[in-house]
């Protein structure tokens, strides 16, 4: 079974978004804005709610566009957060209505930022928290594990199901990581419209920048 490989962390330390504003966008690593700064990514299966839950994090409604259509999503784009770090929004995965050229070449972008972008300090990987996690989000968690990328799972969309029934399918899909994991990475239940899990996430990256300062 995988261990983890994760942040050391200790305690939360309180964050607040001051101000976030969008920094340029990128299909190469190479091409990221010229200010280097630590990086927190966020990637997920299309349509997972990713812009969604930036704008939600920010305190902004269109910091980063969101589009109803799956796939839209194909450029690297980074959000500058209180003049100190990057919100990176990564395009979304596993989108199969999309042609096998523009699926590899979409491939290839989160292949290149994963591998090569040494600002990204933590990677969290969205789940739509109405369903079991899939076989495509279950094989991109286990290639993080074999690569060490260091991660993070929110689960997203918390208001279309009810505490009881939310509260279950975290556990069913903690259940299904522990078949792969010794080690559970730190998970977070969300929603981008009743701002459930905000004020967690925010403070987890703050202590994580606490840790890596």
């Amino acid at each position: 079974m995988r261990k983890f490989f994760s942040i050391n962390v200790t305690f939360f330390e309180k964050m607040k978004i001051t101000k976030a504003i969008y920094a340029g966008s990128s299909i190469r690593t190479g091409q990221k804005p010229s200010r280097r700064l630590p990086e927190f990514a966020f990637i997920g299966r299309s349509n997972v709610g990713k812009s969604s839950l930036i704008n939600m994090l920010c305190g902004q409604n269109r910091l980063a566009l969101t589009s109803s259509t799956p796939g839209k999503t194909k450029l690297i784009n980074h959000f500058l957060v209180n003049d100190s770090w990057y919100l990176v929004d990564l395009p979304g995965y596993g989108y199969a209505k999309l042609p096998d050229k523009e699926r590899a070449s979409i491939k290839e972008v989160i292949k290149d930022y994963l591998n090569n972008s040494e600002e990204m300090i933590l990677l969290f990987v969205l789940i739509d928290v109405r369903h079991d996690i899939g076989k495509i989000d279950m094989d991109f968690l286990n290639e993080l594990g074999e690569n060490g990328i260091p991660f993070a799972i929110i689960f997203t969309k918390g208001d279309k199901l009810g505490p009881n029934a939310r509260a279950a399918q975290i556990e069913r899909d903690k259940e299904m990581l522990s078949e792969f994991w010794e080690e559970l990475p730190v998970c977070f239940d969300s929603s981008s419209q009743t701002g459930l899990g905000k004020e967690e996430i925010l403070d987890y990256i703050g202590t994580v920048l606490s840790e890596v300062k």
